[in-house]
């Protein structure tokens, strides 16, 4: 990989700020975004001189090959404001790491760590008055790469767009969620791309999620595509499952994501003296433990929700309700890490990264 002499970013601001067109206590996810983005693209076999500009459309050839062959990945992650104003990221060396073992996957090449903090930083700074403090509030950012070469031939293309930009957010999901487990489609399977955040692995369980949302329910817990008999994911979230006070949860692999926020959960849950089985997990032993009463909570973790509980779920004509329980796992762990994030708590595992 060739990278330019130095990552300096050429930066354009914008004229005028549309922050004060924005109602930040009634935000739709993901549908605005903030005054500029981050570019940088791959021409000639090395990165160019990185850019922010305004945020603005963008013009492509329609024979650009991601349109064609699906080369595109992405990340999502957050920034959070204090009370005394400072910005911080979680995890964010596990975001740039990832991205780049998708774009690995997809034949793309690699971003280059110094482009990515120096860029993601520069961009956060310039846009700081986007990102509100107090817990629930986020600027959520979405770095992501294409493959813009106009050529239609089935090859991996030669010229490509980094990109950062970033929406203001509040909670993602209100709620309680309503799930089925998957028994006719699968979201990946073994030697696959589902382990990485490929664009298409998301447009591929939108149908089968439609009709789980006819039936009443939010989204679909995955199961395994040789048998269907294993609860592997659950829409854009890992799963968890507690059956009496012990954490359940599927061992990653190529065909799960490995989540951040599932890490963090796990090593969480070590610190607070909870039984963590990483393991693959049966659906007939969700169905018996929700039967006999063992099975306690069943609950999502993302960057996007963060911690989304599960209230019911359906397999085989069966539906499962979920009582509500005091100290649920979920709430606390929500709790711990949006404590960490917002800067409200002792960070001993060296998660949060400052903007300076």
């Amino acid at each position: 990989m060739t990278n330019p002499s130095n990552n300096e970013i050429d930066i354009v601001k914008s004229n005028k700020s549309k922050i004060h067109d924005v109602d930040f206590e009634n935000l739709t996810f993901g549908r605005t975004f903030t005054d500029h983005m981050f570019v940088c693209d791959y021409i000639d076999g090395k990165w160019q001189q990185p850019k922010i500009m305004p945020y603005q459309a963008m013009t492509f050839e329609p024979s650009a090959r991601v349109f064609h062959y699906g080369q595109a990945v992405f990340e999502g992650m957050k920034a959070y404001k204090d009370d005394s104003g400072k910005v911080w990221l979680f995890r964010p060396e596990e975001n740039h790491r990832r991205i780049n073992i998708s774009a690995a996957r997809l034949a793309m090449p690699e971003f280059p760590k110094d482009y990515f903090f120096n860029g993601l930083e520069t961009l956060l700074k310039i846009d700081k008055d986007w990102i509100k403090s107090g817990v629930g509030n986020s600027l959520y950012l979405r770095p992501f790469v294409i493959a813009t070469e106009p050529a239609i031939s089935a090859s991996p293309a030669n010229s490509y767009r980094f990109m950062i930009i970033c929406s203001p957010a509040k909670a993602y999901y209100s709620g309680k969620v309503r799930v089925l487990f998957a028994e006719q489609y699968s979201r990946s399977a073994n030697g696959g791309v589902g382990f990485a955040k490929a664009a298409g692995n998301y447009a591929a369980q939108f149908y089968p999620t439609s009709l789980a949302q006819e039936k009443g329910y939010q989204q679909i817990i995955w199961t395994d595509a040789n048998t269907h008999e294993f609860l592997e994911e659950a829409g854009t979230m890992n799963i968890f499952f507690r059956i009496n006070n012990t954490l359940i949860t599927a061992p990653i692999s190529d065909r799960i994501l490995d989540g951040i926020t599932r890490r963090s959960i796990i090593q969480l849950a070590e610190d607070n003296g909870v039984v963590v089985e990483v393991r693959r997990v049966p659906v007939n032993e969700i169905k018996e433990a929700a039967r006999n009463g063992s099975l306690k909570e069943i609950f999502g973790a993302g960057t996007a929700a963060v911690v989304s509980p599960i209230s019911a779920f359906e397999h085989g004509n069966d539906v499962f309700e979920i009582p509500d329980i005091e100290k649920s796992f979920a709430s606390m762990f929500k709790n711990q890490l949006q404590e960490i994030q917002h800067n409200l708590s002792d960070d001993k595992h060296n998660w949060r990264r400052e903007v300076k």
